[in-house]
């Protein structure tokens, strides 16, 4: 069962999703407030009866993006539902407004409502907002956010990490033999994230850091930097060069001075973006033979080809995790349990099977997903190690 209820208030429109958004200090803020709450997490639930779940999504901003944002998160709520045969779960849907501020107020009105758990938001600050707003009620929160620095207390993300990404490529380095990284960024939010999640990778898994390069977020500043990143790796002796830039925005500038400033074919690139979602990326120079990574490409292509049969149209790419939140619910209930949505079941070692593979929610708030290393060649995409099926392979 769906209901929608009656939230909608129009505020300022927020960024695009799956950005980092706002600036570094507020994030940490953020960080401080949800993980504040700590220890066990969620209420209490009787499997044997309908279980609310309340779904917040970004409309009533005013933009088209964020319409099609929360149609996207919605159908796929609904299409997870239709799919869960042992679970009776009552879906209530609250609109944002992508705002912190009515973020929160769904979020009270949703547990005032009878939710046991809630799904979204998708803005980090929203996110944030909600979680703290009901820490108070003992409500677990399944945000759709990737910004790991909001992620404890009774809040977890459901985006796929930076931190996952790089441990996944630099563990990969380490079993070719490449543990010498010079790491390359942007100097801006998401750059500075990727940069110190590349670091921590390094450190659990014995990769050495030989260097640092940023670079301003323009395309003079990457053509102005190209030379001296060239150079750094050769005086550094690094094996990898590894890079935060994504194919919507620095990643084609960079990977084509890079080779016309003398970086040769013989490092191995690493990038932490999904290089393939824009198709001509895949012809640039600078990228052929690097490797970045992918989901579980036959699970994500039956949930895109499912989606379209149902509403006609191609899913959003992160509509996966409105799905990926129902499906995790939904095996928790089958289990009979009345803690199925606290904090120690919501993180289960063994983990759960969504759009994209499988992914496990983790003690911090953060989330792990299995992830393929894939590789450029000749302009197409290869598979180099699949997708782990459980958590007990290579890959963690």
């Amino acid at each position: 069962m769906v209901t929608r209820t009656r939230n909608r208030i129009t505020f300022n429109p927020r960024r695009a999703a799956l950005r980092f958004v706002g600036a570094a200090a507020l994030l940490a803020l953020a960080a401080c407030n949800a993980t504040s709450v700590g220890g066990l997490s969620g209420q209490s639930v009787n499997p044997n009866k309908t279980v609310q779940i309340a779904l917040l999504v970004p409309n009533g901003s005013g933009r088209e993006s964020d319409a099609l944002l929360a149609r996207n998160l919605e159908n796929a709520a609904r299409l997870a539902i239709a799919d869960q045969t042992n679970a009776k779960i009552d879906l209530r849907i609250y609109d944002t407004a992508g705002t912190p501020q009515q973020a929160s107020n769904a979020a009270i009105a949703a547990v005032n409502d009878g939710a046991k758990i809630i799904l979204g938001p998708l803005y980090a600050e929203a996110a944030n907002a909600a979680a703290v707003a009901i820490a108070g009620t003992n409500t677990n929160v399944l945000a759709f956010s990737n910004n790991a620095s909001i992620a404890g207390g009774n809040l977890f993300i459901l985006g796929p990490t930076f931190e996952n990404t790089a441990n996944r490529l630099v563990n990969y380095g380490r079993q070719i033999g490449k543990t010498n990284i010079l790491i390359a960024h942007a100097d801006e939010l998401a750059g500075q994230v990727g940069r110190d999640a590349i670091i921590s990778a390094s450190n659990r898994n014995g990769a050495t850091i030989t260097g640092v390069e940023s670079y301003p977020f323009s395309q003079d500043g990457i053509n102005n930097a190209a030379r001296r990143i060239s150079a750094t790796v050769k005086e550094t002796g690094a094996d990898t060069l590894f890079v935060t830039a994504g194919p919507e925005s620095d990643l084609p500038f960079l990977m084509t001075a890079l080779p016309e400033r003398g970086l040769g074919m013989d490092i191995q690139l690493m990038g932490l973006t999904r290089w393939s979602s824009q198709p001509q990326s895949l012809a640039l120079p600078g990228l052929q033979g690097g490797v970045f990574t992918l989901p579980d490409q036959a699970l994500e292509r039956n949930f895109a080809a499912r989606y379209q049969a149902e509403y006609s149209e191609r899913p959003h790419p992160i509509a996966g995790l409105s799905y990926d939140g129902i499906a995790a619910i939904g095996a928790l209930l089958t289990q009979g349990r009345s803690d199925a949505l606290t904090s120690p079941s919501l993180t289960r070692q063994s983990g759960f099977v969504g759009t994209q593979g499988i992914f496990r929610l983790l003690p911090d708030g953060t989330n792990e997903r299995g992830l393929a290393v894939a590789k450029i060649e000749n302009n197409q995409v290869a598979i180099l190690d699949p997708a782990p099926k459980n958590f007990s392979g290579a890959g963690f």
